[in-house]
């Protein structure tokens, strides 16, 4: 993966409601409050982060859009509210190749239920797909309908149940495959 080819599918994008931006370490002053919210974890085996300064660290390293071995796309995008310019959360991607075995996403609390999710989700699936991105696959616990809803909107199906797949808070749980191919 080349840098040049990374920053292309990390390009800022726009939909209706949305600007989507490039995860910056600057970000990190503005969403640090809101991934703090337990009720984002319900969910997810990640914790919630414990300090900016820390959180901000790590999201600096995100910005070079490349693995550290060189071979995949980390990339990263933040969907602002156009109307006021609020940060509603995350969304990150994994790119090998024409795959992108990793889509994952979180939004903060006040945007649920405003089909943003589904807004920004769509319009990054949408450019990967347009930029020869293929395959696309991301995992949700089991009982986590929201998210499924997001995935199956943009074009995902499921494609398989994973047995004790992750630890959340201590309790195994399954997960739900979804794969989107290319049109």
């Amino acid at each position: 993966m080349t840098p040049a080819r990374a920053a292309a599918l990390n390009a800022p994008l726009r939909t209706a409601r949305l600007a989507l931006e490039p995860l910056r370490a600057a970000h990190a002053d503005e969403l640090f409050e809101a991934l703090r919210d337990e009720a984002l974890y319900a969910w997810v085996s990640a914790t919630a982060p414990d300090r900016v300064d820390a959180l901000r660290a790590r999201w600096e390293r995100l910005e070079s859009r490349l693995s550290p071995d060189g071979t995949a796309a980390w990339l990263n995008w933040v969907p602002r509210r156009a109307s006021d310019g609020v940060c509603l959360g995350r969304i990150d991607v994994e790119v090998r190749g024409d795959e992108a075995p990793n889509v994952g996403y979180m939004f903060a609390r006040q945007a649920w239920g405003h089909g943003y999710a589904r807004e920004a989700v769509g319009a990054v699936v949408a450019h990967l797909d347009a930029l020869g991105v293929r395959r696309m696959v991301a995992s949700v616990t089991v009982g986590n309908e929201a998210s499924r809803k997001v995935l199956e909107a943009v074009g995902f199906v499921r494609a398989r149940l994973i047995l004790e797949a992750d630890v959340i808070r201590g309790v195994k749980c399954d997960e739900e495959e979804f794969v989107r191919v290319g049109r």
